[in-house]
């Protein structure tokens, strides 16, 4: 039977591609026939992520992925710079396991960007910090992450264009770089600034609000759609999310356009 904690994966991967958007409703009951198992199972998952901020609960109303406010957007940036940087500065050097891992999730992001697949490109973008803090050894800060890296993805409202995707890649690859070379401090820098123009690159919630951006799902996606795990090439998801589709459900879905990205 599925477990609560492959439940939270699932929505937390899907949040990471952009299928799942800021307001979206999530059934206790449609999500435990999607995966074949009890509302309590359900609702501990759904528990678990609002205690992580990423849900929250509306009495009368049920379920509903975070909307996070610009303040709450401007701390969330803040908390992953000083994070991120600080596991840098704390390590003289990656070992050649940990490289390689980085390489080699550089090498997904690039498929990622040549297919095409907005979903697996925003997933891998920000998976790349998580697997960063795991190579560099700290488990805990690297599932502090995690939640940090989704809460800066439904910030960040409107598409990202291919050409940004493209660069924030090619700044994962420039940190790379300085820490085959050894060169921590240059790598942090290089976070530092990386980081520091996520908030230019990709407008805030208020600015999608003026704009007139719709911050609600398409309601096209259902959930057994929006779902879906992500196909990353053959290769496990770093951030643990599951790999196994969920059950197949009688429920009847329409063709959904492809899920917004960051």
């Amino acid at each position: 039977m599925t477990t609560s904690s492959e439940i939270s994966d699932r929505i937390l991967e899907s949040v990471l591609a952009k299928r799942l958007l800021p307001g979206a409703r999530l059934s206790e009951q449609q999500l435990a026939t999607l995966f074949g198992c009890s509302r309590t199972i359900v609702r501990e998952a759904l528990t678990r992520l609002s205690v992580r901020q990423l849900v929250v609960s509306s009495v009368g109303s049920g379920w509903y992925i975070a909307a996070p406010t610009q303040e709450e957007a401007s701390e969330t940036f803040e908390a992953r710079r000083v994070i991120e940087t600080g596991l840098l500065r704390s390590r003289e050097r990656l070992d050649s396991a940990g490289l390689k891992r980085l390489r080699q999730h550089l090498q997904q992001q690039r498929r990622a960007l040549k297919s095409g697949d907005a979903g697996l490109r925003s997933f891998l973008l920000g998976d790349f910090h998580v697997c960063l803090a795991q190579c560099l050894g700290n488990a805990v800060l690297a599932n502090t992450l995690k939640d940090l890296t989704a809460r800066t993805t439904l910030i960040a409202i409107e598409h990202q264009s291919d050409a940004d995707a493209a660069h924030s890649c090619e700044e994962h690859a420039q940190i790379v770089e300085a820490l085959e070379a050894g060169n921590l401090v240059r790598a942090e820098k290089l976070m530092a600034a990386h980081l520091g123009t996520w908030h230019v690159k990709l407008p805030m919630q208020a600015d999608a609000e003026a704009a007139g951006i719709p911050q609600t799902p398409d309601p096209l996606m259902t959930l057994q759609e929006v779902l879906q795990p992500l196909d990353v090439h053959g290769a496990s998801s770093v951030s643990g999310a599951l790999r196994n589709p969920p059950p197949k459900t009688a429920a009847k879905g329409r063709s959904a356009r492809p899920p917004r990205s960051t």
